[in-house]
């Protein structure tokens, strides 16, 4: 039988996310995972302290993460996810490497919405 797909990894990844059981994650993440914010310059290696960071994480409810989408290879997966505690909203686009059906290596970027600047209004339309 052979390994999952990449893709099929990270949406799993998400599915489990989503259960707000943060150490039920490491099923899918590899001995040797890290995950990079290369935005606020901090790496944090490893499923235990991934899953405590994310347990730790201030929150106002349980967690929602809708997946905007995914697309990858054998090897490498970007995800763009909206996630939610039901106050809060953030969007984030993650890249993951994959590897014998598990999670190495993952970089999320956490871009921040800003209002569209007016000197462009009569080229654009609201996305919503």
């Amino acid at each position: 039988m052979s390994d999952p797909s990449a893709t099929s990894v990270v949406r799993e990844f998400w599915r489990l996310m989503a259960t707000n059981d943060f150490h039920a994650v490491s099923t899918v993440l590899g001995s040797e995972f890290v995950l990079e914010w290369p935005q606020s310059n901090e790496r944090i290696r490893g499923a235990e302290r991934f899953a405590r960071m994310n347990h730790e994480y201030p929150a106002n409810g349980p967690w929602t993460f809708t997946l905007n989408r995914l697309v990858g290879n054998n090897s490498e997966v970007v995800s763009d996810v909206t996630i939610s505690d039901g106050v809060q909203t953030a969007r984030a686009i993650s890249f993951f490497t994959v590897v014998s059906a598990k999670i190495t290596h993952l970089v999320e970027f956490w871009p921040e919405p800003y209002t569209a600047p007016t000197h462009r209004a009569h080229l654009v339309e609201p996305l919503l």
